[in-house]
């Protein structure tokens, strides 16, 4: 699960062209909280299944552990260092590989996408690093016996899927809406324990991950230009054709 920053807060990014997490609040992300609700539907049905949730993110990122933790999760995994400041997808693969190996998993969910980035390749990387089987994209998903089982949804055609345990998925926003922490939930959560990780501690140098060791970088950035006032047409008989002719121009039709 992923710490990002608030949406609905004017993002931007710092003079490195990375993201700018101290002028925005943070929140778990809201497609990550689809994959918590499904991992702890998935563990009521079993008598032994423990959740553990796992970010990679600064001292900020507890806030969303927390909230995780309130929602039912057993645990948490908090992987903070200096040096992963500017850390692309492939970089936060790895980490997030070397740390759930560590933990050890039968099975990880994600989320279908970060609200941040937005790239949605993750869950695929991960599995890659893992050496382990991905369903990706499932708006349902069920586990029994030695296998986890679901189904995408496309826009022709609905697909079931399976693959054999330890395995990769990841759930859409179509999976079940999330539950909300009761305040039992909250208080629990409190005492429930936060492990912290660091890239030592992952056997990683600080060259394999950050903006040094990034796949990916921002090369330029702009702000958005300021909305403009719309144009208004008054239907004096000629509204439809008025009409028209500015979708015509906006080459929409």
């Amino acid at each position: 699960m992923k710490y990002v920053p608030d949406a609905t807060g004017e993002r931007q990014f710092t003079e490195d062209l990375t993201t700018d997490r101290e002028s925005v609040d943070g929140l778990l992300s809201e497609l990550d909280e689809y994959a918590v609700e499904q991992a702890l539907q998935i563990a009521e049905g079993s008598d032994d299944a423990e959740v553990t949730v796992v970010t990679v993110g600064p001292e900020d990122a507890r806030d969303a552990l927390r909230k995780a933790l309130s929602m039912g999760a057993d645990k948490a995994v908090h992987v903070e260092d200096d040096d992963l400041h500017g850390t692309d997808v492939m970089g936060t693969s790895l980490v997030l590989a070397r740390a759930i190996e560590k933990s050890g998993f039968d099975l990880v969910v994600c989320g279908m996408a970060s609200t941040d980035g937005g790239m949605g390749v993750l869950p695929a990387l991960l599995a890659e690093r893992l050496g382990v089987p991905q369903v990706t994209l499932l708006s349902e998903v069920s586990v029994e016996g030695g296998s986890v089982a679901g189904r995408r949804d496309g826009d022709a055609a609905t697909e079931r899927l399976e693959a054999s345990l330890p395995a990769v998925v990841s759930v859409t926003d179509q999976s079940g809406e999330a539950r909300y922490p009761s305040f039992k939930g909250i208080m629990a959560a409190k005492k429930k324990p936060v492990e912290s990780l660091d890239l030592d501690d992952l056997d990683l140098e600080a060259e394999e991950v950050g903006l040094e060791g990034a796949w990916t970088v921002v090369e330029s950035a702009e702000a958005r230009p300021a909305r403009s006032a719309g144009t208004v047409v008054k239907d004096e008989g000629e509204g439809g054709k008025q009409l028209a002719e500015f979708l015509a121009g906006q080459k929409f039709i």
